[in-house]
């Protein structure tokens, strides 16, 4: 099977107003992301999403699709999408980072795998270690404390078991947020923070002291990126564990987390990582070294929300079970952009039992939804 052509399809997808996202790197009222297709000359074709989302991964959907068409396309037109180690090889020494680009060419190349094996990705990654039923947490946004404990009503309603709380931006705001949801969901459900790379580490320590009655049980990503010893320096210095997630892009970062023993979970996601295999590759590594693993999330549509799914119920060490991940990104945005959308009942994400990635892109949504 060859590559015949990889066709890219920028899109604009609103938040649904209750779901539109406040955290230490701004607002997110609309995901402009990059669908695309890769073609064969067996007939088999792939979808893959690229979110993109600037102030996170330095990617926008104008230049993923500029990378996309212009310089990974003309490389990968006749190579075998079965062939993923090739292509994610091919990808990785003409372009450095842009992780979530790579990320849709490689997700569409499992999508068509897994089609012309017939069976799901997960069991081409090893078979199902968990249920294709994945409980999830909910992500709040930084939002007033009115705001704050309305949701929080509303999720205890819904059935989430666990919230986390976006932190990371004035400290007095974030701390009375906190406040508000731990007294609104009561002392028996779980609390998590995330500040988002959003403070050094001297306040992140000073702010999680002055939550410290608040039965936090997880704080990810209190400081900074790329600064390992300061997030060393927190988990020392507080009683709730630590997630690593905005500092963790690839299996460099997470030596590097595991070496400076910076933290006790690694979130990881396809998207982030550069791909399914590349996610699989650092959630095996941090089993090895006793560090589990959780999903995380960039707000993602079907297609990439499915790419996660896989990697969850295909990986011993996603240990979503102890650690609730983030896989409600299409039940964020108004419209989904597949004919069979993740079906989502509260908490629990459910993926489809069928070939490839599972799902089916509406391809006249995405051209009548396009970014311009």
């Amino acid at each position: 099977m060859k590559i015949t052509a990889i066709k890219t399809f920028p899109v604009r997808i609103p938040l649904k107003p209750e779901r539109r996202m406040i955290s230490a790197l701004g607002k997110h009222d609309v995901s402009q992301y990059l669908v695309l297709r890769v073609e064969t000359d067996a007939g088999i074709e792939g979808a893959g999403e690229a979110t993109v989302i600037s102030r996170w991964s330095g990617e926008t959907v104008w230049g993923a699709q500029a990378l996309v068409d212009r310089i990974f396309t003309p490389l990968l037109l006749g190579h075998d999408p079965c062939d993923i180690d090739g292509v994610n090889l091919i990808m990785d020494k003409i372009a450095q980072g842009n992780w979530f680009a790579k990320s849709a060419i490689e997700m569409a190349c499992w999508d068509i795998k897994g089609k012309e094996a017939r069976k799901p990705v997960y069991e081409l990654l090893g078979g199902a270690a968990r249920s294709r039923s994945i409980k999830c947490r909910f992500s709040m946004g930084a939002y007033s404390l009115e705001r704050a404990e309305r949701r929080t009503k509303e999720l205890v309603e819904a059935g989430f078991s666990t919230i986390k709380v976006k932190v990371g931006t004035n400290p007095d705001d974030d701390v009375a947020r906190v406040k508000m949801v731990r007294e609104t969901m009561g002392p028996d459900l779980e609390l998590t923070i995330d500040a988002n790379a959003g403070w050094d580490a001297a306040t992140a320590i000073a702010a999680m002291e002055r939550m410290e009655e608040f039965n936090v049980a997880l704080f990810e990503q209190p400081t900074h990126r790329g600064d390992f010893a300061a997030l060393a320096e927190v988990r020392r210095a507080i009683k709730p564990e630590i997630m690593a997630d905005d500092i963790c892009f690839d299996l460099a970062d997470a030596k590097e987390c595991i070496r400076n023993e910076a933290c006790d979970v690694i979130n990881v996601y396809p998207g982030k990582n550069g791909g399914i295999s590349k996610t699989v590759e650092i959630v095996k590594y941090a089993g090895e070294h006793g560090i589990p693993c959780s999903i995380g999330s960039n707000l993602e549509l079907d297609i990439a929300s499915a790419a996660m799914c896989h990697s969850v119920i295909a990986c011993p060490n996603m240990n979503i079970e102890e650690y609730p991940g983030d896989i409600l990104g299409p039940e964020y945005h108004e419209i989904s952009v597949v004919k069979n959308p993740l079906q989502i009942e509260g908490p629990v994400i459910t993926l489809p039992e069928a070939p490839g990635l599972g799902v089916e892109v509406d391809w006249g949504i995405v051209e009548a939804n396009p970014c311009s």
